[in-house]
């Protein structure tokens, strides 16, 4: 059994932590992030950490007791550094681009019209290449669904290796039919 909800959680100088009656604000250089708090942990604050504890001794409550402190972690981390995905694009004509104005991403992935995506609010899409994506935020639960959501509009396929992948993703490729 993990005990990741046993290590505090420290905080850098530079960030602010406001803990409130079940909810917690933790503002940085990078933006603020809010979130609500489950009712089965205690979070304190003192001394530049923030420590997270089970309210009761059930399974639900010591499985939420590490999940909170590992969320708590990323939002300091997202606040500091922010998070990013990259997306790779393989196929004859496929190609991402953003709109004129910034705001629209739009995908030629081989269907009969272009896909436009409109982003989250605090997720920011950037195309350096045809080819290629990037998602940048400060919210990593926003960074990850945002990329999700754009790979699902065409996955990788197993025989070619056509489609929307992570550019850290190892698409398994099969053998086509033999004669």
């Amino acid at each position: 059994m993990s005990r990741v909800g046993k290590h505090p959680v420290i905080v850098p100088s530079g960030v602010t932590v406001n803990l409130s009656d079940g909810n917690i604000e933790i503002k940085g250089p990078k933006g603020s992030l809010k979130r609500d708090l489950h009712g089965d942990v205690i979070v304190k604050y003192e001394n530049n950490q923030i420590m997270v504890e089970p309210k009761f001794e059930t399974t639900s409550s010591r499985s939420l007791w590490g999940t909170t402190r590992m969320v708590l972690s990323n939002m300091i981390k997202g606040v500091t550094e922010g998070f990013s995905k990259v997306l790779e694009i393989s196929g004859v004509g496929f190609k991402a681009a953003m709109s004129a104005n910034g705001q629209h991403l739009v995908l030629n992935l081989g269907f009969s019209h272009a896909i436009i995506y409109i982003p989250k609010d605090g997720v920011k899409i950037t195309c350096s290449k045809p080819t290629q994506i990037e998602v940048v935020g400060i919210d990593k639960e926003a960074v990850g669904q945002t990329a999700a959501e754009i790979r699902a509009f065409k996955k990788p396929e197993p025989f070619k290796g056509k489609g929307i992948k992570y550019s850290t993703e190892k698409v398994f490729r099969k053998v086509g039919k033999k004669k």
